[in-house]
C-alpha cells in the first residue's frame, strides 16, 4: 500500500485525499464493527452490489465490476465528461486473502456482562416506587469499577438535589445503598474493604469460623490488616488452628467485586471475533486472516448504463444523474481500495510482530518476550507511529496458546548482567515465581527480592521491584506473612 499516505506528517504539508481518510478510518476497526461498516456501505451507495455473479441467470443483464466500469469510461468517448480518477488503480473487488464463505464460523470469546447494567436488570426486580429506583439508580452510577462507592452518603443527597432533581434524605440513600447491598456480587456496594468482606461474610453459612471472622473484622480490623495475628488471638482467646480456619475463609472471599464483571461494554455482552489467526505446524508459524469474508462488491448495472448513456446526450436531467453516479462510483472506489488497504496494512504489521517475537509465537513463554515499542515495528514496516497505533488497537490474534490483543507483545525493557535487554514482562513473571516459591511465613523483602532477582540474571533496583510488585498487586513482605 501506499505508506506515505498514512503518515501523519503529511498532513502538515497536503490535505489527505478521501482514500487517505478512508483508510484511516478502516484501519481503527474491528473485524466485526468493519463488518457492520462494509453493510453499511452496501445500503448507503445504490451504485455497489454484493449479490455474487455466479447467482445471475444468463438471460439477465450483468452486474458490471468497477475494473470494468472503468473500461467502459475510458474507451466510450472523446466528449470532456472524464469519469476515471488517475489517483485509483485498476480493481479486483474481491478481497482474496479473505476467506471465500460469505459467513465463516467465528472464533469467539466473551466480553463479560457490563456491571452497570447486571446492577440494573436486578434493580428491575425489586418492587420499589419511582422516587426509590430513582435514588438507587444513581447510586448504581455513582459506584467505581471495583463494586465500591466511594463517596459519602451527604454528598450523594447533593447531588440528587442538583443533577438529578430528587430531593432525598440520608435515610432514603441509606435505605437504597442496602437495597443495592444485597445485590450480586456479593459486596457491591461496599463504602470500604471491611464492609465489603462483611457482606460477603454475612452471606454465607454462619459457621464458627465464619462468625470469628465477622468478629475479627469488625473490632479487630487494624490488627488482621497488618497481621498481627497472636495478638488477635491473645485477644480473642482462640487457638492457631482457629484463625488458620478464620484465614481460609476470608482468602474466599473477593475484594474487587465489581471486577468479576467487564465494563469495557456499557449496552451488552459482546463477542469478540479475533483478526488474525496463528497456526504453528511442521515447526512453521502459518498467520491467516480467515475471520472475515468480504463479498465481491460490483456496480449495479443499470447505474452504469446512466453513466454510459450521459455521455450521449445534453439533456440536464441526464447530466445531474451521472454527476450523482459518478459520485457514488468514486465512492465505491476508494472504498473498496481502502478496504484493500487495511487488509494489506494488518497483515504487513502483523508479520513484522511475528519476526519480532518469533520465539514467544512458539510457544507462548512470557520470558520470550522481546521489549517492543511501535517505533520497532514502524521502522520493520515503513508505516507511521501513527498507523501502527491503529493496527494495534483493538485487535487480537488467536494463537495455538490462547487469544491476546496485539497490545500484548509491547512491552518497554531492561539490561540484564550481560547487558542484553529484557522485556519487563519477563522480570515480572520471573518476580512473580520468586513471591510464589517464597517460605511465607518470612517472605521476602524488596531488598531480598532485589537479590533474588539478581542471581537470576536481572539488574533491577529496588525501586523498580517496588513498582513492579505493585503493578502485580503483590503486597508487601509484611503482609504476605502466613502462620
Amino acid at each position: 500500500m501506499s505508506k506515505q499516505g498514512l503518515e501523519t506528517r503529511q498532513v502538515q504539508t497536503q490535505k489527505l485525499s478521501p482514500l487517505q481518510i478512508q483508510t484511516i478510518k478502516l484501519i481503527e476497526l474491528p473485524i466485526q464493527e468493519l463488518e457492520q461498516r462494509v453493510k453499511e456501505e452496501l445500503n448507503d451507495n445504490p451504485v455497489l452490489d454484493d449479490t455474487p455473479s455466479s447467482s445471475e441467470s444468463d438471460d439477465q443483464p450483468k452486474d458490471l465490476s468497477i475494473s470494468e466500469m472503468e473500461e467502459k469510461e475510458q474507451g466510450g468517448s472523446d466528449e470532456s465528461y472524464d469519469y476515471s480518477d488517475d489517483d485509483i488503480p485498476a480493481y479486483n473487488l474481491h478481497v482474496n486473502n479473505y476467506g471465500k464463505d460469505e459467513r465463516p464460523e467465528y472464533n469467539t470469546f466473551s466480553v463479560r456482562q457490563s456491571f452497570t447494567q447486571a446492577l440494573m436488570e436486578q434493580l428491575g426486580f425489586r418492587h420499589l416506587d419511582d422516587h426509590q429506583r430513582t435514588i438507587a439508580q444513581f447510586i448504581i452510577g455513582s459506584l467505581d469499577d471495583d463494586g465500591y462507592l466511594r463517596r459519602d452518603i451527604d454528598s450523594l443527597v447533593d447531588d440528587l438535589a442538583f443533577r438529578a432533581g430528587v430531593e432525598a434524605t440520608p435515610a432514603e440513600v441509606l435505605d437504597m445503598l442496602g437495597v443495592i447491598q444485597q445485590f450480586d456480587p456479593s459486596g457491591v456496594g461496599a463504602r470500604d474493604l471491611r464492609e465489603c468482606l462483611l457482606i460477603q461474610l454475612g452471606d454465607r453459612k454462619q459457621t464458627v469460623p465464619v462468625m470469628n471472622a465477622e468478629r475479627i473484622l469488625t473490632d479487630y480490623f487494624d490488627e488482621f490488616k497488618n497481621r498481627h495475628f497472636q495478638k488477635i488471638m491473645s485477644r480473642m482467646r482462640i487457638t492457631e488452628d482457629d484463625m488458620k480456619d478464620v484465614l481460609r475463609e476470608i482468602q474466599k472471599l473477593n475484594p474487587s467485586p465489581g471486577g468479576q464483571i467487564d465494563d469495557s461494554y456499557n449496552d451488552q455482552a459482546q463477542q469478540i471475533v479475533p483478526d488474525f489467526r496463528l497456526d504453528y505446524e511442521g515447526g512453521e508459524l502459518i498467520l491467516s486472516m480467515p475471520r472475515f469474508s468480504i463479498p465481491e462488491l460490483r456496480v449495479n448495472r443499470r447505474y452504469a448504463d446512466i453513466l454510459e448513456n450521459s455521455k450521449y446526450t445534453s439533456e440536464r436531467s441526464q447530466k445531474e444523474a451521472a454527476t450523482f453516479v459518478k459520485q457514488k462510483l468514486d465512492s465505491a472506489k476508494w472504498f473498496i481500495e481502502a478496504l484493500k488497504q487495511r487488509q494489506n496494512t494488518l497483515e504487513s504489521t502483523m508479520r513484522a510482530i511475528l519476526e519480532y517475537q518469533h520465539d514467544f509465537f512458539i510457544d507462548g513463554d512470557e520470558t520470550n518476550l522481546r521489549p517492543m515499542v511501535l517505533k520497532d515495528i514502524a521502522e520493520m514496516t515503513g508505516f507511521d507511529i501513527s498507523t501502527i497505533s491503529r493496527v494495534v488497537n483493538s485487535k487480537y490474534i488467536e494463537t495455538h496458546f490462547g487469544i491476546f490483543p496485539l497490545k500484548y507483545f509491547f512491552s518497554e525493557g531492561l539490561e540484564n548482567q550481560d547487558g542484553e535487554e529484557v522485556s519487563t514482562r519477563e522480570i515480572k513473571k520471573v518476580l512473580r515465581e520468586c513471591v510464589e516459591g517464597e517460605d511465607k511465613h518470612n517472605p521476602l523483602t524488596d531488598d531480598e527480592l532485589v537479590d533474588e532477582l539478581n542471581r537470576h540474571g536481572y539488574k533491577v533496583a529496588r525501586r523498580t521491584i517496588a513498582k513492579y510488585r505493585a503493578q502485580l498487586d503483590i503486597p508487601k513482605a509484611r503482609l504476605r506473612r502466613e502462620l
